[in-house]
């Protein structure tokens, strides 16, 4: 099952659990997210004919990131766009989360490997905003979807 963590009617993340499983072809980002997150089920000798994406000017706004757990358990805290702390979720291994909006940080719970993407060119410092993470007795783990 899909987890999707919204605030004040603002979607800040996509969390594709390691066990999900479908059919054909979905997505799950708008048309509209400057990054676009499928997942494919396709049957031995299904072909996808061979193509090249065209250059197309595109304006983005904000960075989009897409971690996937390659190993560990891994603390996600995520906030508003003001850096207010909202709650936490755990990722594990081959679990995939796509960071649409507000703020967040990680705490790595054990040792653990994560692979991200993002828009690119990186600006260094002048990226990001940092704040404080939450205190442990702050912490607020919502029940997540089976």
């Amino acid at each position: 099952m899909i987890e999707r963590i919204t605030h004040a009617g603002i979607e800040l993340a996509l969390i594709i659990p390691h066990s999900y499983k479908s059919e054909g072809i979905q997505f799950f980002t708008p048309n509209n997210y400057s990054q676009q997150i499928g997942y494919m089920s396709r049957p031995k000798g299904y072909v996808i004919e061979p193509h090249v994406h065209l250059p197309l000017p595109r304006e983005v706004y904000y960075t989009q990131e897409v971690l996937f757990i390659r190993s560990g358990r891994v603390r996600v805290d995520f906030y508003d766009s003001d850096g207010l702390y909202l709650q936490s979720r755990i990722l594990e291994q081959g679990d995939f989360i796509l960071l649409a909006a507000g703020g967040h940080g990680f705490v790595m719970l054990e040792p653990s490997e994560m692979i991200e993407v993002k828009q690119g060119p990186y600006a260094g410092e002048k990226d990001k905003s940092r704040f404080k993470s939450p205190t442990p007795e702050r912490l607020v783990f919502k029940p997540q979807c089976p």
